[in-house]
């Protein structure tokens, strides 16, 4: 009897155990399913643009509203423009040497070629002096509008409350934490100005000022003006050079003799020599000349490059930062001539003679 009761009292004792170590394993399964649960949960965050507080199935640092369509990035507060002060200084003293530059190369050229050109005939310098005053106050003109205008400044739109902001009002916006207000997509801030620019191109430290949508034009006519008179600056002052400069002391070339590539080095080396000490022999003037000319060719050739690139992204309805913006995706602008003249105002009637290959959308979208 005793060997049969402590059998029975195994017995209950591995049927407690069991039971214990299923409950135990119940316990564990529920906690990791809360586990889980507590994970998927929904997270809650506010739009800027309506003020609406959003669901999202999981934490984003960037999400785009569905009412209003405006874009917000979490976690990321105001910041602050350092340095400003530094840039505007840096690029005024870049305004004063371009303008110092212009001045100089309008009154050098003046003074150095009006002696060659009036000693050829009245209406000759006379011509000369027109053509150089036109052209000055042209290329001077659209320098000052383009470097003193305000680029241009993204609409004031109404924000933040949702009966105001309808649905769709603010598509693809973003919000500006430098400026703590919107920013349109085709609108960004220049850390050097300290301020958000409609159809920013680029900022340029030379005119000292973004190249903006109230500004572009201003911008390519300078580049044009510039162009067309370092054009002729360098024509009128080679044309003066060879007029002044001192006769070569070559020696004969009947002395020189070998084989036909020899003869070709002998005789370059002779002009080139005989060049350079002609040229101790310049007066003041004709080293102004020599001066004007190499600078000019120089500057002619940077501006021709940056009118042509500036002309190309206006072809193609983009701007640089639009340009860069698309590269590695899919975004493709509409190529048409027509953008052109729109972007310089021409009005329809001209540009509907032209061949109908693209439809493209108007250039500035604001």
């Amino acid at each position: 009897m005793i060997e049969k009761y402590s059998l029975d009292s195994c017995d209950s004792v591995s049927v407690f155990y069991i039971i214990v170590s299923v409950y135990l394993a119940n316990m564990s399964d529920l906690a990791k399913e809360h586990f889980v649960a507590t994970v998927i949960e929904d997270h809650e965050a506010a739009c800027w643009g309506c003020g609406l507080h959003l669901l999202l199935p999981s934490y984003s640092p960037i999400f785009k509203c569905g009412w209003c369509g405006a874009i917000t990035t979490q976690n990321e507060g105001k910041r602050e423009n350092k340095f400003l002060w530094w840039r505007l200084v840096r690029d005024r003293c870049f305004v004063c040497v371009l303008l110092g530059f212009m001045l100089f190369v309008i009154c050098g050229g003046v003074w150095a070629v009006y002696p060659v050109v009036f000693s050829i005939s009245y209406f000759c310098g006379i011509f000369h002096l027109s053509i150089t005053l036109i052209l000055s106050i042209v290329t001077i003109s659209m320098f000052s509008l383009a470097a003193f205008r305000c680029p241009g400044t993204p609409p004031i739109i109404q924000w933040g409350s949702y009966p105001v902001v309808g649905k769709g009002y603010l598509e693809n916006y973003t919000f500006c934490h430098y400026c703590s207000k919107p920013k349109s997509p085709r609108t960004h801030h220049c850390r050097s100005c300290g301020m958000c620019i409609l159809d920013m191109d680029h900022h340029c430290p030379f005119i000292g000022n973004c190249v903006g949508a109230a500004n572009h034009q201003y911008f390519i006519a300078f580049l044009i003006s510039a162009v067309f008179s370092t054009i002729y600056v360098s024509i009128m002052s080679s044309f003066a050079v060879w007029c002044i400069w001192p006769p070569l002391p070559t020696r004969s070339l009947v002395y020189l003799s070998g084989t036909h590539s020899y003869l070709a080095w002998r005789i370059l080396k002779e002009l080139i020599f005989a060049s350079l000490s002609s040229a101790l022999l310049l007066s003041s003037r004709g080293l102004v000349l020599v001066y004007l000319f190499f600078s000019s060719v120089s500057v002619e050739i940077g501006l021709t490059v940056l009118l042509l690139q500036q002309l190309c992204y206006i072809y193609k309805g983009k701007t640089y930062l639009s340009h860069l913006n698309s590269q590695g995706g899919d975004e493709v602008g509409e190529k048409d001539c027509k953008n052109l003249l729109r972007f310089f105002g021409c009005p329809y009637s001209v540009s509907r003679y032209l061949p109908n290959v693209w439809n493209s959308p108007k250039r500035h979208n604001k």
